[in-house]
């Protein structure tokens, strides 16, 4: 018997195992929370599964996503990053991987961890939506917004509120599975 799935991710492997895996579980872990950090900012204005093709690129040519090492690249690091064709490369966003890095950091320094910080947004505990189909969920929340609005008054690049909303989806902030998918209540 097949499993029932959200429809966005139906057709492609790669979506389904990422659906089927990662998107929406809670994660606390601060290296992969700033991994979907600087991933959803690479993909605002393209698709997901356009990230996800790059995802081990991106892990390769941004040290595992290790943000101490991002926040002091130099210009021939940024310079590397856009001659990377396995990535996007976009000057703006790789200027905004290094900028976000250091804001992180200060976050971390403020709040004890990001994790703290970006959780106390829903009070700890995973938001837990009902949406028969995907099409009627959201791109934006007054959460999103107010995360979107903080981050981005901290310094934070590419953080609107649709990129924030992706985020807190990826990260399991909030359960946006149809609720007829079977990971609806596994998360």
């Amino acid at each position: 018997m097949q499993k029932h799935r959200c429809g966005w991710c139906l057709g492609d492997p790669l979506y389904e195992a990422y659906h089927d895996n990662e998107w929406g579980v809670a994660l606390h872990d601060e290296r992969l929370l700033f991994e979907f950090l600087v991933l959803e900012t690479f993909q605002a204005g393209l698709s997901w599964i356009t990230i996800l093709r790059k995802r081990e690129n991106f892990r390769a040519a941004f040290d595992n996503f290790d943000y101490k090492i991002i926040a002091n690249y130099c210009d021939t690091k940024k310079e590397e990053l856009l001659q990377n064709a396995g990535i996007i490369r976009n000057k703006l966003k790789v200027n905004s991987a290094i900028t976000n890095a250091q804001n992180f950091m200060k976050i971390q320094e403020e709040f004890g961890s990001f994790n703290t910080y970006i959780w106390s947004f829903v009070n700890d505990k995973p938001i837990k939506n009902s949406w028969p189909h995907y099409k009627d969920c959201p791109a934006t929340t007054e959460i999103s917004d107010q995360i979107s609005k903080d981050l981005k008054k901290r310094g934070f690049k590419f953080v609107g509120s649709t990129v924030m909303y992706a985020f807190m989806q990826a990260t399991g902030m909030v359960n946006d599975h149809e609720i007829s998918c079977f990971r609806y209540n596994e998360v």
